[in-house]
């Protein structure tokens, strides 16, 4: 072989060396990329995802005679959240408390109660969570969020399955607590300040879109239509007349229901199980459905008319999108539609009350200021509905100096 020719084999050797050298660095390098970029998204290319994530929730909204939801202050009255939980008024920069307290007296539809996001995983993983609330806004949440607004942001944060650690807690009763007695993962988000850990994410809204179901009274009978295109097949009616409670179980044939008031049996011993087997059907842990109905035991079952149905999945996923990165092997998501129905027997009671403000009896009028805290959030719904109503200009001044004082109180806190 001449030199020419071994200088041109020489060259495209050293060329093809060069060439698979260069790409092997290529692909080297692309994968080692992939590989961080996985693994910064939580999912090693080397392991499967084995994770899971279950919601529960609760919409809370108040009937009108027609059956369509009232518009009403969710926010008005006091909170029994701990004081670690992030409340809208931490937003607010000194000097623009104001924006707060219109927030405090804004009226929506739809009280969102206690959202909590749970997850489980076979090994420590790193996750990405939002959820977008777009006829909604976000108002108390924890652990902290990168952003908060029409939705909350909580960017990426650690799933520990099996860590053990002590929680954030206060020495007083809340509904926030029970959430925790599940075997969900400890998560660990971290801030630009400090670290916090908590079994779920946790949130709470106010929304101004009415819910599927409407509830309507007629007479001595009730009537439940299904307005929106999903299936609703079964909902609770529960009422509780001075301590004495009971339910019925309705099931949806088509589009719309009627049940007489008289049928549901005072007797509620098995609600709570009629419920948690509601919850249980949808994909939810015994341990979450029973977490769920502790949380709520004390508001769901007082006095009171109520419809309890579940939301459809798909109605969740449009009012109240999740994203969660890597992609969940399953998600469940169960919200529970509560609807407050006022009844003539309600607005006759506090009709009373109020005029028991005006008596000259000092414990008269205290009876009547007691009887009325025991309405909470709703008495002023139900106050509006009575200005609406009576042609007494005595009880007109009196309810109006009500819901005056009852805004004033909000703006002061």
């Amino acid at each position: 072989m001449n030199q020419s020719l071994l200088f041109k084999f020489l060259k495209r050797l050293s060329m093809a060396c060069i060439c698979g050298l260069f790409f092997t660095t290529f692909l080297f390098t692309q994968q080692a990329i992939e590989k961080t970029f996985q693994a910064q998204a939580g999912h090693p290319l080397d392991q499967e995802n084995h994770l899971t994530v279950h919601e529960w929730g609760t919409f809370t909204s108040l009937a009108g005679e027609d059956g369509a939801a009232l518009e009403w202050r969710p926010l008005n009255g006091a909170s029994d959240l701990p004081d670690f939980v992030y409340k809208i008024q931490d937003l607010a920069p000194k000097g623009l408390r104001h924006n707060y307290q219109q927030k405090r007296n804004m009226e929506a539809f739809i009280r969102m109660e206690t959202p909590v996001i749970y997850f489980y995983a076979d090994r420590e993983i790193v996750v990405a969570a939002k959820v977008d609330f777009p006829n909604g806004k976000i108002t108390e949440w924890f652990p902290q969020a990168r952003r908060v607004s029409t939705g909350i942001d909580w960017g990426r944060f650690t799933v520990l399955p099996k860590a053990t650690m002590t929680l954030p807690e206060e020495n007083r009763d809340s509904h926030y607590y029970p959430a925790r007695e599940t075997d969900a993962a400890i998560l660990r988000v971290c801030g630009h300040q400090t670290t916090q850990h908590e079994k779920f994410l946790f949130y709470r809204g106010v929304g101004n879109f009415h819910p599927p179901l409407k509830v309507r009274l007629d007479g001595e009978q009730m009537v439940l239509k299904n307005t929106s295109a999903e299936k609703i097949s079964t909902a609770i009616v529960f009422a509780n007349r001075r301590g004495q409670s009971g339910y019925r179980v309705v099931t949806f044939t088509n589009r719309e229901a009627t049940l007489a008031l008289s049928s549901i049996t005072l007797n509620s011993t098995a609600l709570e199980a009629e419920l948690e087997k509601l919850l249980l059907a949808q994909g939810l842990y015994e341990k979450e459905a029973q977490a769920m109905l502790k949380t709520w035991r004390s508001s769901w079952f007082e006095e009171g008319l109520r419809v309890f149905y579940l939301l459809p999945r798909r109605t969740t996923d449009a009012v109240l999108p999740l994203h969660i990165a890597p992609q969940p092997q399953q998600t469940v998501r169960v919200l529970v539609c509560r609807t407050e129905v006022i009844t003539p027997e309600m607005e006759a009671r506090v009709q009373a009350s109020v005029e028991k403000l005006q008596a000259p009896s000092l414990p008269e009028r205290e009876e009547g200021k007691r009887e009325m805290e025991q309405y909470g959030r709703f008495a002023e719904p139900i106050l509006k509905r009575l200005l609406k109503k009576t042609f007494d200009t005595a009880l007109q001044t009196q309810i109006a100096q009500l819901l005056m004082a009852s805004q004033n109180a909000n703006e002061r806190e």
